[in-house]
């Protein structure tokens, strides 16, 4: 542990804050998960608050169910909800408070730095240190989207978003490097670090542990008042983030008479069915999470980009009558229709498995323009 963050520790007196960013599909839950598990280890207090637009978050049972206190801002981003992350965060720190708090905002948000980390920075600083705002890259839509060719993946005014969020971000961390060859790692790294001079650009791994040494470093130097705030246009941003549709919804699982189903197989099989029919509509995914439970067992499985193979990242290895799923889907498509497919499939993954699936607590939309509670210009 560094110097300053035992002095930091040591006089009790401020929690200190993450946010830990970066567009959907980065991988921030894992990233965050594993920086826990390290401050954890290192004999300190964590607590994490989770945030999405929508309701009943894939993420947040993940993080619970690896053991973590975790707190939910759910119905906007962390800059309209400025009031609920700070309220969030003070339950964490209850009578005897975490030595750190690590946020992940939601992954279409970007101008937080002005809308988030500044206000709290000013009218929080009693109680929390903002530390240095990370945002992780997600390779594939990176390499489209940097390389400046006719396919990006996402419209221009999602790339928009995108690219922001490098922009104001103090640390870039290129994540998933595990799946990239060591020419593509560079060549990311070479084009982050010509659009954006100066920028401390760090290749990672979350899921292996790839680097993490050099990120935890970033993160225990001190945070520092930003001098530049960066302009963004609102327009653009509202109307990138609202090609994005947003679905969510419930699942109950149940064979019939006393039939088992394999929980990890049955996840992945639904997965597999959203990406291929996503895909054929064609719209680009952002991503397609599962979590379910059953009794004490959990598994997730998720898909972050057409073309890539279904991840089981947490894996039960258990059989059950029912179990309970649930199910977040971003996709650059309206959200009807992206619920006409994510119902259709849940439907027929209940014929071909014989099992019955109910559908409930669907939650269908784009986001809102979102209209920040504080901005330091």
């Amino acid at each position: 542990m560094s110097s300053h963050v035992r002095d930091m520790m040591g006089a009790m007196a401020r929690t200190r804050l993450f946010l830990i960013g970066g567009f959907l599909g980065a991988g921030k839950t894992t990233a965050i998960a594993r920086l826990a598990r390290h401050f954890t280890d290192q004999g300190l207090r964590v607590g994490i608050v989770t945030n999405d637009q929508a309701f009943g978050l894939v993420d947040t049972q993940t993080l619970q169910a690896a053991g973590f206190d975790v707190g939910e801002v759910a119905g906007a981003c962390f800059c309209c909800k400025f009031d609920e992350l700070v309220a969030t965060a003070e339950e964490l720190r209850g009578e005897s408070p975490p030595d750190i708090i690590l946020a992940e905002p939601v992954g279409s948000c970007t101008d937080l730095v002005a809308t988030v980390i500044e206000p709290l920075r000013q009218l929080c600083g009693d109680r929390y240190e903002t530390g240095r705002f990370v945002a992780l890259l997600k390779p594939g839509h990176g390499q489209k989207i940097l390389r400046g060719g006719e396919q990006l993946g996402f419209s221009p005014k999602a790339a928009y978003i995108f690219l922001k969020q490098i922009e104001e971000a103090d640390v870039v961390a290129i994540n998933k490097i595990d799946r990239l060859t060591e020419e593509e790692r560079e060549e990311l790294i070479q084009l982050v670090s010509k659009r954006f001079e100066g920028k401390e650009v760090i290749a990672v791994s979350a899921r292996e542990g790839d680097g993490f040494e050099e990120l935890i470093e970033a993160l225990e130097e001190p945070g520092a008042e930003h001098e530049r705030i960066m302009d963004v246009d609102y327009d653009t941003y509202a109307e990138g983030e609202a090609e994005l549709g947003w679905f969510n919804c419930q699942v109950t699982l149940q064979a019939a008479g006393d039939d088992k189903f394999d929980l990890d197989r049955t996840l992945v099989q639904l997965v597999e069915q959203l990406a291929e029919s996503v895909t054929a509509l064609p719209a680009e995914i952002a991503h397609l999470k599962v979590f379910g439970s059953a009794g004490d067992s959990v598994a997730v499985a998720n898909v972050v980009e057409a073309g890539q193979g279904v991840e089981l990242s947490i894996a039960a290895e258990t059989q059950h009558r029912r179990a309970e799923l649930t199910v977040n889907a971003r996709v650059a498509t309206d959200p009807e229709t992206l619920a006409e497919v994510v119902e259709r499939e849940i439907g027929l993954l209940g014929d071909r498995t014989n099992l019955s699936a109910g559908i409930e607590n669907m939650q269908c939309f784009r986001p809102g323009r979102p209209v920040p509670t504080h901005r330091v210009s």
